[in-house]
């Protein structure tokens, strides 16, 4: 069975930093692309973060220099490191995993990141 479990979100205010992890689960971790999506209330899920096997990132432009996703095989486990947070980034934050050539994939439950005075 595959699963992903995210974790690591929470309250933050402006300006602060939060790392979510998602640990990945019954997949061969180092053959996915793991990626960060985020959903927030009345609006439709988008892509944050992701990065490919061989280690090549890309991030949605609302984040680039802000946020940074990595990835550790040994552990099963990819993160997203956001600083500089914005109340716009508030929202669940869905963690995805899928083969290079394969659309959809497995989700995780997501977590919960809300950014506020």
């Amino acid at each position: 069975q595959v699963q992903l479990v995210e974790s690591g979100g929470g309250l933050v205010q402006p300006g602060g930093s939060l790392r979510l992890s998602c640990a990945a689960s019954g997949i061969i971790f180092s053959d996915y692309v793991m990626g960060w999506y985020r959903q927030a209330p009345g609006k439709q899920r988008e892509l944050v973060a992701h990065v490919f096997p061989g280690g090549f990132t890309d991030f949605a432009d609302s984040v680039k220099g802000r946020f940074t996703i990595s990835r550790d095989n040994a552990k099963n486990t990819v993160y997203l490191q956001m600083n500089s947070l914005k109340p716009e980034d508030t929202a669940v934050y869905y963690c995805n995993g899928r083969r290079l050539v394969t659309l959809n994939g497995y989700w995780g439950q997501g977590t919960q990141v809300t950014v506020s005075a």
